[in-house]
């Protein structure tokens, strides 16, 4: 059992840990980070430099909530400031909501083999979402048609 804590084991240990987690955990909050930035500023609800925090362990579980609510109501915000039509008033909320109460399911023994993946999945569809809308935001003005007058 200890040849595996010799110190080339744990180099290797740590380099997979960097590919198979940080590495997509960096790419994931620099798209969430661009979406808040694409925000004006006065429509945004967090400054896009905060996503940060979910780098931190244990605190992440907690700090995504806040991240999911304030990028839902930055998002919606932005989209009705520019009159771009979205169909959720919070868009990616719900599906960020669902993915952080899985992930803070997935540290409960037993409801872990549930959660986790269940977490995973939703990190990714939320992941792709939030570039949607992202993406949104890079169109001109002139790509959505005006809304319908009453």
């Amino acid at each position: 059992m200890h040849h595996l804590l010799q110190p080339m084991h744990l180099i290797v240990i740590g380099f997979i840990f960097c590919i198979l987690f940080l590495i997509p955990a960096i790419f994931y909050l620099l798209t969430l980070q661009s979406a808040l930035s694409k925000c004006a500023p006065v429509s945004r609800t967090m400054d896009p430099a905060m996503v940060w925090l979910m780098l931190i362990p244990v605190f992440h579980l907690i700090w995504g909530f806040f991240v999911v609510m304030a990028l839902g109501n930055s998002l919606g915000n932005e989209f009705r400031r520019r009159g771009i039509p979205c169909p959720d008033p919070m868009p990616g909320q719900s599906i960020g909501m669902a993915m952080c109460i899985c992930a803070c399911c997935g540290v409960i023994p037993g409801l872990n083999i549930l959660a986790g993946p269940a977490a995973l999945v939703l990190w990714i569809i939320y992941w792709v979402k939030i570039a949607e809308f992202s993406r949104l935001l890079d169109l001109p003005p002139a790509a959505f048609p005006p809304p319908p007058a009453y």
